[in-house]
């Protein structure tokens, strides 16, 4: 396989996990170049499997990009989080309701994750990856990638739960049959 084979094969599934996992095109365009620079400078047709080699640098590559800008993205949050108090209590019910069906919604929620469990959610969902697969990747045990997993979706759900809760949802939860 020649490089440009190599970069033809994977070139959307490195751009597509950037993105996910760094929700910025130019970032994704940026951290996808680097990652077939770093490939290309390795020994990588002597790697015997080349994919999960490659999406373990790609996701080495965000998760370091990531941590750079945690400061930057934590007090970008805290602003996001105080609009978003501010917005709600002037918001109607049926706004709100549309405003949730939206993929915004769950792009926020995956935001909100902490890094290692948004890799590995983004890895099993958008990348349709095995356990096997994330754990060689990540380079972590496969019990690790359940945990973290099973963690990720706990955490999503309660906060899905919240989310519905504070969006007048109450009544519901009150009269229901739980």
């Amino acid at each position: 396989m020649t490089e440009r084979e190599l970069f033809d094969a994977y070139n959307k599934e490195v751009y597509r996990t950037c993105y996910y996992m760094l929700r910025n095109e130019q970032d994704a365009e940026d951290l996808c170049h680097d990652v077939f620079v770093t490939v290309f400078r390795q020994d990588w047709k002597s790697i015997e499997h080349v994919r999960a080699w490659m999406m373990r640098i790609t996701m080495n590559h965000c998760l370091n990009l990531l941590r750079k800008n945690q400061t930057k993205r934590e007090k970008q949050n805290q602003v996001q989080w105080l609009y978003e108090q501010n917005t709600t209590s002037v918001k109607n019910v049926d706004t709100i309701v549309l405003e949730k069906a939206e993929s915004a919604e769950w792009d926020r929620l995956l935001k909100e994750l902490p890094d290692k469990q948004r890799s590995v959610i983004l890895l099993r969902y958008i990348g349709e990856l095995t356990i096997a697969e994330i754990s060689e990747i990540l380079n972590i045990p496969e019990g690790t990638v359940k945990s973290r997993l099973h963690q990720a979706l706990k955490v999503l759900r309660r906060k899905i739960e919240r989310h519905n809760y504070n969006f007048g949802l109450k009544g519901e939860k009150q009269y229901g049959t739980s």
